[in-house]
C-alpha cells in the first residue's frame, strides 16, 4: 500500500498540530508555574516587612521571642502548601502530555491495524499463518502497552499518596514543635 502526497501531508499536518498542542501545554504549566513563584513572592515580601514593623515596635525581649515564634510556625504548612501547589502543577500538566500521547498512540495503532487488514486482504494464498503471525505480534505488543500504562499510574498514585502522607507528616511535626515552644 503507497501512501499518496496527501496522505503524507496529512500525517505531517497532525503531527505538527499534536507538537504546537504539547508546547502550548507546557507553556501553560510554566505559566502557572511562574505565577506561582510570583504569588509566593509577594506573600513573603508582605509577610517580612510586617514582621519587621512588629519586630522594631517590640517592647521587650518576650515579645521579641513571641513575635519569631509566631513567625516560624506556619512556616512548614506554608511549605507544604507551595510543594503541594508544585505537584498539582506538573500532574496537571503531565496529565495533558499524557493524554495527547497515549491518543497519538491509539491513532497510531489504529492506523497500523487498518494497514496490516488491507494487507491481509491483499496477501497471496498461503500466507495465512504469517497474518495470524503478525495480527499476534501486534496484538501482544497493545497489551504489553497497557500493561505499562496501567504500571506508570498504579506507580504515579503510590508516589501521589506517599507525597500527601509526607505532607502530612511534616505539617503535623511542625503544629507539634510550635505547641512545645508556647507551652515551655
Amino acid at each position: 500500500m503507497m501512501l499518496t502526497a496527501e496522505q503524507l501531508l496529512a500525517a505531517h499536518k497532525a503531527n505538527l498540530d499534536t507538537m504546537f498542542s504539547l508546547g502550548a501545554k507546557a507553556f501553560e504549566g510554566v505559566e502557572k508555574l511562574v505565577e506561582l513563584n510570583i504569588q509566593t513572592a509577594k506573600t513573603t515580601m508582605e509577610e517580612a516587612a510586617e514582621h519587621a514593623k512588629a519586630v522594631l515596635s517590640a517592647k521587650d525581649a518576650q515579645e521579641l521571642v513571641a513575635l519569631h515564634s509566631a513567625l516560624l510556625q506556619p512556616s512548614a504548612e506554608k511549605i507544604a502548601a507551595y510543594n503541594r501547589h508544585l505537584y498539582d502543577i506538573a500532574t496537571a500538566t503531565g496529565g495533558e502530555v499524557t493524554k495527547v500521547a497515549e491518543g497519538q498512540v491509539a491513532e497510531a495503532q489504529k492506523k497500523f491495524m487498518t494497514v496490516v487488514d488491507n494487507a491481509v486482504k491483499n496477501a497471496p494464498a498461503g500466507t495465512e499463518n504469517a497474518v495470524v503471525l503478525v495480527k499476534s505480534a501486534v496484538a501482544a505488543a497493545n497489551n504489553a502497552f497497557d500493561s505499562v500504562q496501567k504500571a506508570a499510574k498504579q506507580a504515579a498514585d503510590v508516589a501521589e499518596a506517599n507525597f500527601q502522607a509526607m505532607t502530612n507528616t511534616a505539617v503535623k511535626a511542625s503544629q507539634a514543635a510550635a505547641k512545645a515552644r508556647k507551652t515551655a
